[in-house]
C-alpha cells in the first residue's frame, strides 16, 4: 500500500553536504559503507488517473473539462448519474447520507484550489462525483471516507463561488466506460507521465481507462524533487527489509512512467524483494518515480537498475485537444478503493485533512 506522507523534502545544500563529507573523510578515511542515499524523483501521489497539476496546465492552455477528462481517462464517455442519487459519507464515526451534488460541492475546493481555471475545477467535479459512486470504500455500510482515504469532504465550509459554478456546470455528469461509471482515481502531480493501474498497484487488474499517458503540462511544486537520507536513517525506515547492514537499493522493474514496480533492498547478508509502493512508503517518498544513488564520502555512484528505464526521459507536447463533448448511459458498478492526493493549495477543511497536508492515498485493497 502506498501512503503518501507530508509534502516537501528539501535536500541538503551543496556546501553543507561537502562539509559533511570532508568531516567524515578526516574522521575516518577508509570506511567501506555508503553514508548517504541520494534520491531523485518526480511527481506526488500514486500516479493513476488524473493529475491535478496536469489538469491545471491543460486548462491554462484552453482545454475544456471534457477534453481534460478524455485525456486522463482513456476511451471513456460522459453520462448522467440517476436523479436523486445520494452518497453515504463516513465523517468521524458517523455515516451521513446526503445528495450527490451537495457532497460534490463540499469536495472540489478541498481537493483543488478554487482559484484554478474553471475547466480544471469542472474536471475535478466530474472526477469526484464519479469517484463517490464507484469507490464503495465501506462496502454495505458507507460509500466514501471524508478524508484522503477516499477524497476530502469539507462540507459547507468548502463551498466557494468558483467551485459551486464548476459543480453546477457539470451537474450530474459522471465518467463512464462501456456504459457504466468508471472508478476515477486522481492525484496531485504526475512528474510528466501517469501510470497504468496494474503497474501502480501490482495485483490490480488492468483497466482500459486507467492507462499511462503523457502529461507535459504538469508543472507543480513536486513535479521533480530530490531527497538525501543518511544510511542509518534509511536503514531504520526500512526496518526488517534490511538483512545485515544496508548497502543500497536495486530497482528491478518500472512501469511506463517510470514508477518503480519492484526492487531489492540490498544488505550485507542478502537482499529483500519489495514493491515500489512499500519502498516509497517506508522511505517517505512523494512518489514511486525515484532513482537511487549512494554517496561514499565525496564519491557518488548510481545504484544498479535493471529496469532499462534511464532517469532522463523527455516528453513531447500533445496534439491540440478535440472540442466535442461526449455522452453515454450510466450504470452502477462495484469497484475498489481510494481516490487521490490533493493538489497543493487545496482548502484545509478538516482535522484529518490538515494532518495530511499535501495528501495521503492508499492503494486498492
Amino acid at each position: 500500500m502506498l501512503t503518501i506522507g507530508s509534502t516537501y523534502h528539501r535536500p541538503r545544500s551543496c556546501l553543507a553536504a561537502l562539509l559533511g563529507a570532508v568531516t567524515l573523510l578526516l574522521a575516518g578515511a577508509g570506511v567501506a559503507r555508503a553514508n548517504e542515499l541520494l534520491i531523485a524523483g518526480a511527481g506526488f501521489g500514486h500516479g493513476v488517473g488524473m493529475s491535478q497539476e496536469g489538469a491545471f496546465g491543460y486548462a491554462q492552455r484552453g482545454w475544456s473539462y471534457q477534453t481534460i477528462l478524455a485525456h486522463y481517462y482513456s476511451a471513456t464517455a460522459l453520462g448522467t448519474a440517476p436523479a436523486g442519487t445520494r452518497v453515504r459519507v463516513l465523517i468521524g464515526a458517523t455515516v451521513r447520507t446526503m445528495a450527490l451534488e451537495s457532497y460534490v460541492r463540499g469536495v472540489v475546493s478541498a481537493e483543488m484550489p478554487s482559484s484554478w481555471p474553471l475547466a480544471a475545477l469542472e474536471a475535478q467535479a466530474v472526477a469526484s462525483r464519479t469517484y463517490a459512486l464507484t469507490a464503495h470504500a465501506g462496502g454495505s455500510r458507507f460509500d466514501v471516507y471524508a478524508d484522503t482515504r477516499s477524497q476530502v469532504y469539507g462540507g459547507a465550509a468548502a463551498y466557494t463561488p468558483q467551485t459551486d459554478a464548476a459543480v453546477a456546470a457539470t451537474s450530474g455528469q459522471v465518467i463512464t466506460y462501456a456504459g457504466s461509471p468508471a472508478i476515477t482515481y486522481f492525484f496531485a502531480s504526475s512528474g510528466g507521465r501517469t501510470e497504468s493501474v496494474e503497474n501502480a498497484w501490482p495485483g490490480s487488474p488492468a483497466a482500459p481507462w486507467l492507462r499511462s499517458v503523457l502529461d507535459p503540462y504538469d508543472r507543480g511544486p513536486l513535479h521533480s524533487w530530490t531527497l538525501t537520507i543518511g544510511f542509518s536513517s534509511a536503514a531504520a525506515r526500512l526496518g526488517g527489509l534490511v538483512r545485515g547492514r544496508l548497502r543500497g537499493i536495486e530497482v528491478l522493474r518500472r512501469g511506463l512512467s517510470p514508477r518503480i514496480i519492484s526492487a531489492y533492498v540490498v544488505g550485507t547478508r542478502g537482499r529483500t524483494l519489495v514493491s515500489g509502493g512499500e519502498l516509497a512508503a517506508r522511505l517517505g517518498l512523494s512518489d514511486t518515480w525515484a532513482y537511487f544513488s549512494v554517496r561514499h564520502g565525496l564519491a557518488v555512484s548510481a545504484e544498479p537498475d535493471r529496469s532499462g528505464r534511464p532517469p532522463s526521459v523527455s516528453f513531447a507536447a500533445p496534439a491540440p485537444a478535440p472540442a466535442a463533448p461526449r455522452a453515454s448511459v450510466p450504470a452502477a458498478p462495484r469497484t475498489g478503493a481510494q481516490g487521490g492526493v490533493r493538489a497543493e493549495g487545496a482548502a484545509e477543511s478538516s482535522a484529518a485533512a490538515s494532518a495530511a497536508r499535501g495528501g495521503g492515498t492508499a492503494a486498492p485493497a
